[in-house]
């Protein structure tokens, strides 16, 4: 009964994204949100369509406070504050427990910078060193390569 049950639920999710991507497409030239689908959380989840900004799609996120409250039809001013300092929190957050942060140059590029991160990562994992062991062999390679002459 379980198998079915989550049967049920593959193909509900299945038809909702077709759903989902019809929609997208009457959007696709406009500045605002997409449609996405998902699952609720817990037993016996359910799915679920919901709408969010696609941050994969640079032209479709709002360029101004302006733009951002028109798109949105937000009127409260209180709760786009929220909104603000929620996201800022969240970055500083972000920027702050990241581990490999000490190490990154801020002057390489911003795709040095993510795959510097990345090579780290991926080495400290695959040797089973630690970041610090991996970072001192990678980064004089990212330093002779990208750091200004």
């Amino acid at each position: 009964m379980a198998v079915e049950a989550q049967s049920a639920v593959d193909l509900e999710y299945a038809r909702k994204e077709s759903e989902v991507k019809q929609e997208n497409e009457k959007r696709a030239k406009n500045v605002g949100t997409r449609m996405f689908v998902g699952k609720t959380r817990g037993k016996g989840s359910q799915v679920i369509t919901y709408e969010n900004f696609d941050d994969s799609i640079p032209e479709s996120l709002p360029t101004s406070i302006q733009q951002f409250m028109d798109v949105t039809n937000q009127k409260d001013e209180p709760a786009l504050v929220k909104f603000l300092i929620a996201g800022y929190n969240a970055d500083l957050y972000q920027a702050a427990s990241d581990p490999l942060k000490e190490f990154v140059d801020p002057t390489w590029p911003e795709d040095a910078q993510t795959q510097f991160r990345l090579v780290v990562r991926n080495y400290s994992r695959g040797a089973n060193v630690s970041l610090d062991d991996a970072v001192e062999l990678i980064k004089p390679g990212f330093v002779k390569q990208f750091s200004k002459k």
